[in-house]
């Protein structure tokens, strides 16, 4: 009888020895939480997430990641995302550097930086999270300027510019002191502003007051009835009741900056996409590759919530290739 009862036994332990390697495997991912509300109540999670996940970049880009991980950390507590403003250009040298798991962009990343990443060995995904429009901002009190063309904003910009009042772009316009703010240098705004309206990347004038962030320049332009500045669309979307959006002709007539024209691609040339790019390393981390799910699985709600335009059903579905054939690749 006794040695019936140990065969019992020797049998149950083998049988729970065997259990382990599947039940250990790894851990099960839970189903992302809407933005909206928290996930299925049927998900289970093996363990919680923890870690860090490190981003820096864009300041445009920054009001999107950081309502990502605002929402995200209901989700996952245990995860510390923290998101830099740095500037692309500046995001790009940490990057680049291995500093950080993610470099917010307003553009694409350039010859220059491909290189100092390749040269520290840093391999990345590019994502697109969101669209974008630059909104030309002038003072509520001017009533003048309700719409440039790309050859007056040409004028004003260019490197060497001597148009300091108002009436030196449009005769018709009032005899007043024109006063600008925009980006700094660092700006992937800057850049991509410059590319748009002058022809080239990084031509502007110097003699403008710039900042990395764009507060100031809202500040700067309420604060002057004769002044004028830019920055992306969803600063502006916060900001309607302290400025004034100039609509743009870009040689089809005058076109407002708003979701629907960025969306069917109306309002030109000032319509961006807008990036994270992911160092491949960082997926090894359950923690990136969990936000990274969580932040294109909720999107649409994201980019609304943070003022930018959503990708379209085409965008986000090459994101989501993008991402899914990079964590095929580290499994």
């Amino acid at each position: 009888m006794a040695a019936s009862r140990r065969r019992g036994l020797v049998v149950v332990l083998l049988a729970l020895l065997l259990a382990l390697p599947a039940a250990g495997c790894g851990r099960e991912r839970p189903k992302a939480e809407t933005a909206t509300g928290p996930a299925d109540t049927g998900a289970f999670e093996e363990e919680a997430l923890s870690g860090r996940v490190r981003a820096d970049g864009s300041s445009t880009v920054a009001p999107l990641v950081s309502l990502a991980a605002e929402r995200f950390r209901k989700q996952e507590p245990g995860v510390k995302v923290t998101v830099g403003i740095s500037g692309t250009g500046g995001g790009f040298e940490r990057f680049c550097r291995g500093e950080t798991d993610l470099s917010n962009a307003s553009r694409t990343i350039e010859a220059d930086e491909i290189a100092n990443c390749k040269k520290k060995r840093i391999d990345y995904l590019e994502l697109q999270v969101a669209n974008d429009g630059l909104s030309v901002v002038v003072n509520k009190s001017n009533d003048w300027a309700k719409c440039l063309t790309v050859e007056q904003l040409k004028k004003i910009w260019q490197p060497g510019s001597k148009v300091k009042n108002w009436k030196d772009v449009d005769p018709s316009f009032p005899d007043q002191k024109l006063t600008l703010y925009g980006p700094g240098t660092d700006s992937g705004t800057f850049d991509y502003f410059t590319g748009a309206i002058v022809g080239e990347e990084g031509a502007s004038r110097t003699d403008y007051s710039a900042s990395e962030d764009d507060n100031v320049i809202v500040r700067g332009v309420a604060g002057e009835k004769g002044a004028l500045g830019y920055f992306g669309l969803s600063y502006y979307e916060s900001n309607k009741n302290r400025l004034r959006a100039v609509e743009i002709d870009g040689g089809d007539g005058c076109v407002a900056p708003s979701v629907q024209t960025v969306q069917d691609d109306t309002y030109k040339p000032l319509s961006r996409p807008l990036f994270t790019y992911v160092k491949k390393e960082s997926l090894d981390k359950l923690a990136v590759d969990a936000f990274l799910q969580f932040l294109l699985d909720n999107e649409e709600t994201l980019a609304k919530g943070a003022l930018f335009v959503p990708l379209t059903s085409d965008q986000l579905e090459r994101s989501r290739t993008v991402l899914q054939g990079a964590a095929t690749d580290v499994e």
